[in-house]
């Protein structure tokens, strides 16, 4: 993955590591991230994770509220919370210590350890960074309304060819309520999005996105 691409994420806070590496930008995950999972899926032990069904690996420690609904190919990490009402279309991977909660959709993505999406959201041909978090009934929109393909206007324009790319959060980042990141929007680590906003292109780590054309630095801390 490209430098300005890595430092979003921490790679170690994730059994996805060898999957981000492999590729160039972070979307290039979406092509085999089916085969990845069911390559890595049929090596974890046993005695740690439970096979369920077609392509699904659910960590013997995790809690899943029995409303929820999961297809395969999906590999669910320890520690992980799913709350009532959950839907997990296939082509995930949950990490570490994540929280997926009440009547939240989520599809052909990736959540490092500790991320979090607790209230109606939706998160879809995407990646959360370890720890960041999505507030109440924000979204990752991931499809044009012209359905055309998305470019990516981050640290460079990128017409991707794909019609289905969600966002890319960088770790610890925080996504206020209401939110909605359109197509191939990139939030950088540590940085918050007010709530109610609409955000395209790219949030750089440690800024505050209060509206758009007003993005400012905010104090880097941990």
């Amino acid at each position: 993955m490209l430098k300005e691409y890595e430092e979003l994420f921490s790679l170690d806070k994730t059994i996805a590591k060898d999957l981000l590496l492999s590729v160039r930008y972070p979307w290039d995950i979406f092509e085999s991230l089916d085969s990845f999972i069911l390559s890595l899926g049929e090596l974890l032990p046993s005695e740690e994770y439970e096979k369920r069904g077609n392509g699904i690996w659910v960590s013997r420690d995790v809690k899943i509220a029995p409303s929820v609904e999961i297809f395969g190919p999906v590999i669910i990490d320890k520690g992980v919370e799913i709350r009532h009402g959950a839907f997990i279309r296939g082509s995930v991977i949950i990490g570490k210590g994540s929280c997926l909660g009440n009547s939240c959709e989520i599809k052909s993505s990736i959540m490092l350890d500790g991320a979090c999406a607790p209230h109606f959201n939706y998160v879809g041909n995407s990646i959360l960074g370890a720890f960041a978090h999505l507030g109440a009934g924000a979204i990752t929109s991931n499809l044009k309304s012209d359905k055309s393909s998305i470019t990516v206007k981050s640290f460079q324009n990128i017409d991707t060819g794909l019609r289905k790319i969600g966002a890319f959060i960088g770790d610890k980042a925080e996504i206020g309520c209401g939110t909605v990141l359109n197509p191939g929007t990139v939030i950088g680590k540590n940085s918050v999005v007010y709530p109610l906003s609409s955000v395209r292109g790219l949030v750089p780590s440690y800024h505050i996105y209060k509206g758009e054309g007003n993005i400012v630095k905010r104090e880097k801390r941990d």
